[in-house]
């Protein structure tokens, strides 16, 4: 029996996921591969995960909550090759994801990858070259994939516009569990003005929270995050309310209380925080970018290029449509596109090294 053809008789297989992004970060990348790998475990598959807490690691240069692996291409080959998986995946295109693209290229071993990030204007953002750079090495890293996992659309058109044509849709979920309107809302909501304007994500330059965080809405304003950033932003917007981390029903209840979610990001490939927003009932106020334009309709949200206006406007949206649009983004329904866009290979050929 084909390897893969194993899913659809209800029989496990054997998946290796390699990335660049693992607890403990905390990010919209690690959250969708770290919830893929627990429903790939419930459902019985055998799930190899190499990842940066496996190697020595360095701080990435401006960003040190992330660590840059030292993979040795030797013992990346033997992982895989231990593991005998019968499909391999790039999550990522950094050095772990480049030590297992070089590892299959070379050999001739199938693999899929994933576009997660906006990748080219995260790092132009950064380094204040231009994204046209960064482009050439995404089209260089994806192109010798079988399939290229993509959340969007919108993300589909882009890499089709850079050459990138062999693309699989693999969509995003909700804990539906944790993420409900009724979840109780932090305390310190009780004396806030509303309306509560509410950020949650990554306090990082390439988030563009400074435009949500200089408008001029009234009400509150919150941050939920942690990053680089943060402690620019708490010296330069002393009125805002920075919460800090947190999860599970305590993050479920920060989006259930507040009455918009503000998402300012123009990078993002998706946007994992807007469906649980949407899940607990609270609208999307955004840029018209890809992410939002992909997610976000009239009902549940608004789109516009002058954020205080979508803040505005989001705000006569009904709660109880933003939750049952946000309940139709099932992890399930996510996971059973993962598993149909990987590519079956022979692991009793993958060579040593």
């Amino acid at each position: 029996m084909h390897p893969l053809d194993r899913a659809a008789h209800g029989l496990p297989q054997r998946i290796a996921i390699v990335t660049d992004a693992w607890m403990p970060q905390m990010n919209g990348v690690v959250r969708t591969l770290y919830t893929t790998r627990d429903i790939l475990y419930a459902k019985g598959h055998d799930v190899l995960v190499v990842s940066p807490d496996q190697f020595s690691s360095f701080p990435c240069p401006t960003y040190p909550e992330i660590r840059l692996a030292l993979a040795p291409p030797g013992k990346v080959a033997r992982l895989l090759r231990e593991f005998a998986p019968d499909a391999i995946h790039i999550a990522t295109e950094g050095p772990l994801g480049m030590t297992a693209r070089r590892y299959c290229s070379r050999h001739g071993v199938p693999f899929t990858t994933a576009y997660h990030t906006q990748f080219p204007e995260y790092v132009a953002r950064r380094t204040h070259l231009p994204a046209d750079w960064f482009w050439r090495y995404i089209r260089w890293f994806h192109a010798p994939a079988q399939r290229v996992l993509v959340a969007t659309e919108s993300i589909r058109k882009e890499l089709r516009a850079h050459g990138l044509d062999r693309l699989h849709h693999w969509s995003r979920g909700v804990d539906l569990s944790c993420f409900t309107p009724d979840a109780p809302q932090p305390a310190v909501y009780d004396d806030l003005p509303r309306p509560i304007q509410l950020y949650v994500g990554r306090v990082a330059v390439e988030k563009n929270i400074e435009a949500f965080l200089s408008g001029a809405y009234p009400g509150s304003k919150v941050v939920v995050g942690d990053g680089p950033a943060l402690a620019d932003l708490k010296a330069r917007y002393p009125e805002v309310h920075f919460l800090g981390r947190r999860t599970g029903r305590e993050l479920a209840g920060c989006y259930a209380g507040a009455d918009v979610f503000v998402f300012p990001s123009r990078t993002d490939t998706f946007g994992l925080v807007m469906i649980e927003a949407l899940a607990c009932g609270t609208p999307v106020a955004a840029y018209p970018v890809a992410g939002p334009l992909d997610i976000v309709t009239e009902e549940v949200g608004a789109l516009c290029d002058d954020l205080d206006r979508a803040i505005a406007a989001a705000l006569f949206c009904e709660s109880r449509a933003c939750s049952n649009y946000g309940s139709e983004f099932s992890w399930e329904a996510a996971t059973s596109q993962f598993l149909s866009g990987l590519s079956a290979l022979d692991s009793e050929a993958l060579p040593a090294a």
